[in-house]
């Protein structure tokens, strides 16, 4: 028996699906292989119903047409299950359910490898028709080359080869169960939807090389349509942006491309799984073909973006961008960049979240809460946050745990849902216990080893190496470490549960400011012994509410004239917070500020915010020119 779980009021379904099991076509499985599991139902009228989960990823196909696909990222022991309407893919009579599934099973920042298999039960008005069991038919996929392992990123895992020269007619035989102990919950938000394909624009055809591009960045499907005289290999590549003229295919280890085998004569084919970040394809053929159409089906989910008008056009491109890069990062889940990544992180999210509640109708409440709860349910020995989400690697930044602390209080203010922070308090306390261990001579100490990476910022003195063996109190960890717990007092005090810290919080303030603050400039430093005066840290030592009025104001004056370390893009925001907090006589520095750094994308043909100001040329030409957390002009304009 399968334990079933009704969150938040998602889905009313309280069902035991005491009689399905999960399956696998193979008593063992391998990583990175494909099964195809196939059902028959006779039906004669009502409303069917397939619920499926699957480690992985799955499609649906009904009689032969695409239903849906993409599982949630989830934990074994938070395993989300979709509820899909199939009603209007079925005939009177006999009908065929087919669902291929791809195992991953090779970590990543966005996998968490766990056994392989396949859930499924399938109902009519309410009463089980057929359910995965041991007699469930299945194969190996004969068309994707399985245990090919071939590495995008370490981020995203796996791409893929298909081969459709292969027959379709391989033998199905019963499946094996498979003993996983899965914890169902429903999925907690609506699914993604197709929308139209995306126009290209044909750059270069010489017949067996293609340079295409689709206008704008775009994430979607990838979908090819063309037709070949003879069979050959056909290799896609994808990116941002043209360099050299190609696409950025190969950076360092990274490999932006797949492959498909083509079959004499007309080839079609979706890749339903495979989700691609991109604004260009090139195409190289073994042979010339003829072009029918080669790009993306764009996916989104559906956010309804409120309208918002500016008098002045720049400040109204700034924005429409950054609206345009929340929707492009919104898959499953929060991703920072669907080009390179698509992986989960909580800073990241975070920014995303906040810029949504003022983008979005109804702030994209359900969507966010979900981030927030699937973040909950991490599990990490030292009881830290992991670095992304699900997250195959042991890999933590401790800063990244504190701002979840601000999330959660964002969240309580922007739609007063008190439930969340019931339900995830225990793990804040666990956290906050974390950190307290790490507290010597009343300030808190940075993380060490392999498992920690102590990253704040892509800025001066902000990013140390990871599983750095040598342990710091810098002024970061612990402004972080106040606001975390100023957040937590808000969050207990809401929720009606006692807050136990307020005498360490002020007696770290005190320390912070006897050990980071320089009297003779008015400044805050990174160390204790340098003079790394850095806008971040100078934010955050305002937001933890360590300086009087008159530093305070000196302090803004050095943020608002650019005197200090800059900060990144997706850091402005505590910049810009620190100096609204001092006066907001700073809002129209802020806004002068975002206009000219965000014109500079508009004048090099962006159609979303960069991660970075450096664009596609920063972190050795692997800058990302889409990425969620640098959306926050939404906040500010």
């Amino acid at each position: 028996m399968y334990k079933i779980n009704d969150r938040n009021g998602v889905n009313d379904m309280k069902k035991s699906f005491t009689n399905t099991s999960w399956i696998w076509y193979t008593e063992f499985a391998n990583p990175d292989t494909y099964g195809d599991f196939m059902d028959e139902l006779n039906y004669n009228g009502g409303k069917v119903i397939c619920h499926i989960s699957c480690d992985g990823d799955y499609t649906l196909f009904v009689n032969g047409g695409y239903v849906s696909s993409n599982q949630y990222g989830d934990f074994e022991h938070y395993k989300i299950y979709d509820s899909i309407d199939i009603t209007d893919h079925l005939v009177i009579g006999e009908n065929t359910i087919l669902i291929t599934v791809w195992h991953l099973g090779i970590a990543s920042s966005r996998y968490k490898p766990a056994k392989a298999g396949l859930f499924y039960e399938i109902e009519c008005d309410g009463k089980s028709i057929c359910r995965s069991c041991e007699e469930t038919l299945s194969r190996e996929n004969p068309n994707y080359k399985g245990g090919y392992k071939k590495i995008i990123t370490s981020q995203m895992g796996q791409s893929f080869l298909f081969d459709e020269t292969k027959s379709g007619d391989a033998a199905f035989h019963n499946s094996f169960v498979v003993d996983k102990k899965c914890e169902m919950y429903p999925r907690p938000i609506a699914k993604s939807q197709l929308l139209k394909e995306k126009k290209i624009t044909v750059l270069k055809n010489t017949g067996d090389y293609f340079l295409l591009d689709l206008g704008e960045e775009t994430v979607g499907l990838p979908i090819l349509n063309f037709y070949t005289d003879v069979s050959q290999k056909i290799t896609v590549c994808w990116g941002e942006h043209i360099i050299d003229g190609n696409v950025r295919r190969k950076i360092g280890n990274r490999d932006f491309s797949f492959e498909y085998i083509a079959k004499k004569g007309e080839n079609n084919y979706i890749n339903y799984m495979l989700r691609l970040g991109c604004r260009y394809l090139e195409v190289f053929c073994e042979a010339p073909i003829k072009l029918d159409y080669i790009g993306i089906i764009p996916q989104a989910y559906p956010a309804e973006v409120i309208p918002r008008n500016f008098a002045d056009p720049l400040k109204q491109k700034i924005y429409d961008l950054s609206v345009n890069t929340l929707k492009l990062c919104m898959l499953e889940r929060y991703v920072d960049t669907p080009w390179r990544e698509q992986s989960f992180y909580t800073f990241d999210s975070r920014n995303q979240m906040l810029c949504g509640y003022k983008a979005f109708k109804n702030g994209n409440r359900d969507y966010a809460r979900a981030a927030l709860i699937l973040i909950s349910q991490d599990t990490r020995e030292d009881d830290l946050l992991s670095i992304t989400y699900p997250s195959g690697t042991e890999l933590a930044i401790p800063s990244f745990s504190l701002h979840y602390f601000t999330a959660i209080k964002e969240y309580l203010d922007n739609t007063n849902d008190l439930s969340l922070a019931t339900e995830v308090y225990e793990k804040l306390l666990k956290i906050i216990r974390v950190f307290e261990k790490q507290i010597q001579d009343g300030l808190l100490y940075t993380f060490r080893d392999s498992g920690y990476w102590n990253f704040y910022d892509w800025s001066a003195y902000m990013d140390e190496k990871i599983g750095s063996t040598d342990t710091r109190s810098d002024l970061m960890i612990n402004c972080l470490f106040i606001i975390a717990l100023e957040n937590f007092k808000t969050i207990s005090d809401r929720i009606h549960k006692s807050f136990n810290y307020q005498d360490m919080m002020d007696a770290i303030k005190a320390n912070i400011k006897r050990n980071f603050f320089d009297s003779k400039n008015g400044l805050f430093s990174m160390s204790k012994e340098g003079k790394e005066f850095t806008e971040l840290g100078n934010a955050v030592a305002i937001l933890a509410g360590l300086t009087t009025p008159e530093e305070s104001y000196a302090i803004a004056e050095n943020l608002s004239c650019n005197k200090l370390l800059e900060c990144s893009l997706s850091m402005k925001c505590f910049k810009y917070d620190a100096l609204l907090k001092v006066d907001s006589k700073y809002h129209q520095c802020i806004i002068q500020e975002i206009c000219d750094t965000y014109k500079v994308m508009l004048d090099n043909d962006a159609t979303s915010v960069w991660e970075v100001i450096e664009g596609a040329d920063a972190f050795g030409k692997a800058g990302s020119l889409c990425h969620g957390w640098s959306a926050i002009p939404i906040l500010y304009l």
